[in-house]
């Protein structure tokens, strides 16, 4: 499947999951920035994929990486963000959205399984209560949180740093 035909509406994905649903699939969605895709967004995605029979995946839009990361990011606009993220293979369908926490995505896509990263446990998950609510379960997955964007921005800027 092609990253472009991936990349789909919030509407769009509740057809998609109830018909996976009602065809005994197991949904499972992760979400994140995946500003400057590294090896640990790689790991996340594919370890979360491999708790279900679908992946969807929510990238937050430049705004509400900006509201988390602060001044300066996103380095790579939503679009390309989604078009890289959707081009991996373990990624079924991905959409962009604005909030700071995937509440009302989770409220409207109801997945069985919803994935996090290391840097977060069960109990500390923003969205915890509202896939409890939807009676999904949450899962931590991906390897230590060893790498990030930041970091690779850092070590951009020693190896590199401006001349003249």
């Amino acid at each position: 499947m092609g990253g472009a035909s991936k990349l789909r509406t919030v509407d769009e994905l509740a057809h998609i999951v109830a018909r996976a649903k009602a065809d005994g699939k197991r949904v499972v969605m992760a979400n994140g920035c995946f500003d400057l895709l590294h090896v640990g967004h790689v790991r996340y995605l594919a370890a979360a994929r491999r708790l279900g029979d679908v992946l969807i995946v929510a990238i937050n839009s430049d705004d509400s990486t900006r509201a988390l990361k602060g001044c300066g990011r996103p380095i790579v606009g939503a679009g390309e963000r989604a078009e890289i993220v959707s081009a991996l293979e373990c990624v079924d369908y991905c959409f962009v959205f604005d909030e700071l926490t995937l509440d009302d995505s989770i409220r409207r896509l109801r997945p069985d399984v919803h994935a996090k990263g290391t840097d977060y446990t069960r109990d500390n998950v923003p969205e915890r209560s509202t896939v409890l609510e939807v009676g999904g379960t949450v899962e931590i997955v991906g390897d230590d949180k060893d790498h990030s964007t930041k970091d690779l921005v850092k070590l951009i800027i020693e190896r590199f740093p401006r001349s003249g």
